[in-house]
């Protein structure tokens, strides 16, 4: 092998590249992060923090400019298109588990730049931009990653690779992960509006979802905007979803008034569901999206991706610190890979299912099971520990 130019590499300067970044220059290890992009990317994208997530970025001085520039949310509700709302939870009910007992409703790319920003100062992190990763090799020494350079192709060596590199992740491809599961047939449309709902809707939530059969749809404030979710279906071809008078028309469906709906920004979105086969190829790993992609209904694939890099970057501090062996490093796949498909997966068909179903079986149970979670204290507590992601993260705790 080369001489090291970091002990850890990483492909892609995103939520989940960024924290694994972090918590290694905390640690005092250097990495160096390589992203595609000539800048951190700006896409809206996720824009929901669960109170673990916040937890964990407060140590980087992150949550608190995340709540500076976005919104606190400390309940979310399900509403009924025609029946109105269903139930209402807020997270106050489990404040004795976290110091941010709410979401934060932020877009992701301020998340990118409050952490660029903090391992600038830190000074033990290289971000290298127009560096996207185009080939890997490695041996029980360390991994050798070439990237395509505005100037031509740079080698680079480390002992590690972390691949955050998104859902096309060139990292996953090099090492042959199959990336299994399906993608929806349905899409899903993203419509931005100044319009304030809150004005027109009793007791509404910064976050809310609406279920019909017909067409559910969700409504998420972050600030200055209300971000309206919508499915498509199949036969629609783009032209026709992005037609402004179509677009209205759907926010007309939402809430019907006389005057135009401005809008501010629309976004169509692939939604696949899908978890690589494996998380670890040997010094490489996955982590982010490169590992795991889901439906946004529950704001669980940002969040877990954030959890994913700081369970490795922990492991791999311990490692690199010499209080662990590298056999210690198949914990992490054995903790998060079973989260992705058990828990982020499986939960986020399922609210997508329960917003959509026409069935009147599922729909009372649907409305049945909120029904539970309001029953008792305990019982609504257990609820929020699962839509918050804090049993996902004591669940992969104990699972290695």
């Amino acid at each position: 092998m080369p001489k090291l130019d970091a002990p850890v590499l990483i492909a892609g300067a995103g939520p989940a590249g960024l924290s694994a970044a972090a918590v290694l220059a905390e640690a005092g290890i250097e990495a160096i992060v390589l992203e595609a992009e000539p800048d951190l990317p700006l896409e809206l994208r996720a824009s929901t923090f669960h109170p673990p997530t916040l937890d964990m970025l407060d140590r980087f001085d992150a949550t608190a400019g995340l709540i500076e520039q976005g919104l606190i949310a400390p309940a979310f509700q399900y509403r009924g298109r025609e029946e109105g709302l269903i139930a209402s939870f807020d997270f106050g009910l489990i404040e004795d588990l976290t110091n941010h007992p709410y979401r934060v409703q932020c877009e992701q790319f301020k998340l990118n730049q409050l952490l660029a920003s903090w391992l600038a100062k830190a000074g033990r992190t290289e971000i290298r931009f127009s560096h996207p990763v185009t080939a890997i090799k490695q041996d029980e020494n360390g991994v050798e990653v070439t990237c395509a350079a505005p100037d031509g192709e740079v080698p680079l060596a480390g002992k590690y690779l972390i691949g955050a590199d998104g859902a096309r992740s060139v990292v996953r491809a090099a090492l042959e992960i199959a990336f299994d599961g399906f993608t929806w047939p349905d899409n899903f449309l993203v419509v931005s509006t100044p319009y304030a709902f809150e004005d027109h809707f009793e007791d509404l939530d910064w976050v809310n979802y609406f279920a019909d059969p017909e067409e559910w749809f969700f409504l998420l404030r972050v600030p200055g905007l209300w971000r309206c979710m919508f499915p498509t279906r199949p036969q629609e071809d783009e032209a026709d979803i992005f037609d402004p008078d179509r677009v209205r028309a759907r926010l007309r469906r939402v809430l019907d008034r006389a005057g135009p709906y401005e809008i501010n920004h629309t976004t169509l979105y692939r939604v696949h569901q899908r978890v690589a086969a494996r998380y670890r190829g040997g010094r490489c790993f996955l982590a982010g999206d490169a590992a795991h992609i889901n439906n946004p209904l529950g704001g669980m694939g940002m969040n877990g991706g954030i959890h994913d890099a700081v369970e490795l970057a922990e492991t791999l501090v311990e490692v690199l610190g010499g209080s662990g062996n590298d056999s210690l490093l198949d914990r992490y796949e054995a903790r998060r890979r079973p989260i992705a498909l058990d828990y982020v997966n499986r939960l986020t068909i399922r609210n997508k299912r329960n917003l959509e179903t026409a069935d009147p079986a599922e729909q009372a149970a649907f409305r049945a099971e909120l029904k539970a979670a309001k029953s008792d204290r305990e019982a609504e507590r257990a609820f929020l520990k699962r839509v918050s992601m804090i049993q996902s993260l004591e669940d992969a705790a104990a699972l290695a």
